[in-house]
């Protein structure tokens, strides 16, 4: 039996992918990933096979990466950011079940919340939740179950998969749901392409975020009632007690 490495190959750059998942594509024999994922890792793939499905064949993709792993292949499953976070690295798991004799590991990296927190700032720096505003796995009236819930506890909200041409209005629903017990001056932040060519931010109120046009490449980050903007920079107090002189 072979061995499969579900990798997470960070926001998009060679230069942002950790060094453990770089050894392990090298190793490998098979690759396989979506389309836009292996394109950024091109000059890693040379002289590998490929499996390559469009979105929505992620299962497809799997499944004949474990079969070829249960051939006896070393095949590395690429996921961006996190595979671990709305990666790969759960339904690999599950398929290869059923080959006991695979070893499966799981190589992490840099996902979209810590990538966009970075650019932004400090956001993320007392407890946060990620929820994705894709109803493609998961039921609308789920997420905004999830939205209400970390906007009641007061968590700062990462929104992956904020719209898209078939959600045009679900960033702009959600900030309604978190609209009811959060002030509409709470700061705001978003990173289009994170880590990738075109990066491009900015900063709005939770009111200004309403209106705001985002895509399935923007990350959005809302902070919580403790959030501030110091100068250019969004921050998330953790509670430390800072002298005067260094605030």
């Amino acid at each position: 039996m072979g061995k499969i490495y579900v990798v997470g190959l960070g926001p998009g750059g060679e230069n942002q992918m950790t060094p453990r998942a770089k050894e392990a594509i090298a190793c490998c024999d098979i690759v396989a990933g979506y389309g836009v994922y292996m394109d950024l890792i091109a000059p890693l793939l040379a002289g590998k096979e490929q499996i390559v499905t469009p979105m929505k064949g992620e299962i497809e993709r799997c499944r004949l990466a474990v079969e070829a792993a249960a051939d006896g292949h070393t095949v590395a499953v690429v996921s961006s950011g996190d595979a671990g976070v709305y990666g790969m690295a759960a339904p690999v798991l599950a398929l290869a079940a059923a080959y006991p004799e695979i070893s499966v590991e799981v190589v992490p990296g840099i996902t979209a919340s810590t990538a966009a927190a970075a650019i932004l700032g400090a956001p993320l720096t007392h407890d946060f939740a990620t929820i994705s505003l894709s109803d493609l796995l998961t039921p609308i009236e789920t997420i905004e179950q999830r939205v209400r819930a970390a906007a009641q506890a007061d968590f700062v909200i990462c929104l992956y998969n904020p719209s898209s041409r078939k959600r045009a209005d679900y960033l702009r629903r959600a900030c309604t749901w978190i609209l009811d017990v959060r002030s509409g001056e709470t700061p705001c932040g978003y990173v289009r392409n994170a880590g990738r060519e075109g990066e491009c931010y900015g900063y709005c109120t939770l009111r200004e975020l309403m209106d705001f046009q985002a895509d399935m490449f923007t990350t959005v980050l809302i902070g919580n009632s403790t959030t501030r903007m110091l100068g250019r920079r969004m921050v998330t107090p953790r509670g430390y007690r800072i002298p005067e002189t260094e605030k």
